[in-house]
């Protein structure tokens, strides 16, 4: 079903049942012309959703087969769309920038963190064109007495959060009797206490309004040893433990905590000056393969979720 209007001020309001679609296009007038896009999927548990659109310019309204339009409202009538709203570490690339191209694709706002702000600013571009509110903060999440607060500045100024995604880490590569204690506490500290730290600073507001999802990005890792890995497989495997903790203790204020464990993955990790390892990467999962899972998982309805998923490449263990 397809709605055209060619009008300078113009809103519908949709009737959206749960589990249908509209994906909305439309011109922009102003700077230049450029054809914009969003997807908004009700998700919730009540049977239908009005979701309010005011585009100035000509639109289109794509819409599944459960959606209804009526355009009642008045023209020039302030009129928003509320959309879930999610917080990315890491998202300057790898797992983190594709999770948060997903997302914007799928209509969800983006707030962005990551140390690399040139590449954090490009992300934020690529995610704005898919008709979005998308915003770079550039974070060191690996000073971690900082974080929480940091974290904390970013939802000031961005707005609450319904998703946390902590896609930020590193991989590091040496035997335990080789490890300086230096680069034991660097691992531990980005891996572990960062997301602790992240997860400390939604939790206050997830809490208030009783609904939230927490997604970590952990590993096979967290299972499963590996020589030579040995301060990653431990830092993967107290993230885990971490989610699974959060996991029992917010249940009850409605707050939802995903653990994502992926096998390889064709990332910049692989290229970094503290991994050495040297693997076909041609046979591992992408980072896209990735993001569309934690999208799966974090616009699953309220009354679901998963616990711990576990991806991995179809050649198995590399």
């Amino acid at each position: 079903m397809f709605l055209a209007h060619k009008l300078e001020q113009s809103a519908l309001d949709i009737n959206l049942i749960a589990g249908g679609s509209i994906i909305v296009q439309y011109v922009t007038r102003f700077p230049r012309q450029k054809i914009l896009s969003f997807k908004y999927t009700h998700l919730g548990n009540c049977s239908i959703s009005i979701v309010r659109i005011k585009i100035s310019g000509f639109f289109k309204l794509a819409m599944g087969g459960s959606a209804v339009a009526s355009s009642d409202k008045k023209l020039g009538e302030s009129i928003l769309v509320e959309r879930r709203r999610a917080l990315i570490t890491g998202a300057s690339s790898g797992i983190g920038r594709a999770t948060a191209l997903a997302f914007a694709q799928s209509g969800v706002d983006v707030a962005l963190v990551s140390r690399n702000e040139d590449k954090l600013t490009a992300v934020a571009l690529s995610a704005k064109s898919a008709g979005v509110e998308a915003k770079a903060y550039a974070v060191d999440l690996s000073v971690v007495e900082k974080t929480q607060q940091k974290i904390q500045n970013v939802i000031s100024d961005f707005g609450d959060v319904d998703i946390l995604v902590n896609c930020a880490g590193m991989g590091y590569t040496a035997n335990l009797s080789e490890t300086p204690l230096s680069d034991w506490q660097q691992v531990i500290d980005l891996n572990v206490t960062s997301v602790f730290q992240c997860i400390m600073a939604v939790l206050p507001g997830m809490r208030d309004r009783t609904t939230g999802t927490i997604i970590n990005i952990v590993s096979i890792a967290a299972r499963q040893a590996f020589p030579n890995w040995g301060a990653y497989c431990v830092s993967k495997a107290g993230l885990l433990a971490l989610s699974q903790t959060l996991a029992q203790e917010e249940r009850a204020h409605g707050i939802r905590v995903t653990a994502i464990c992926p096998g390889a993955v064709n990332t910049e990790l692989w290229d970094t000056e503290s991994v050495h390892a040297n693997f076909d990467r041609s046979t591992m999962l992408t980072p896209e393969i990735v993001a569309q899972s934690i999208l799966y998982t974090a616009l699953l309805p309220p009354q679901a979720v998963v616990d711990e998923l576990t991806l991995m490449p179809s050649a198995g263990v590399l």
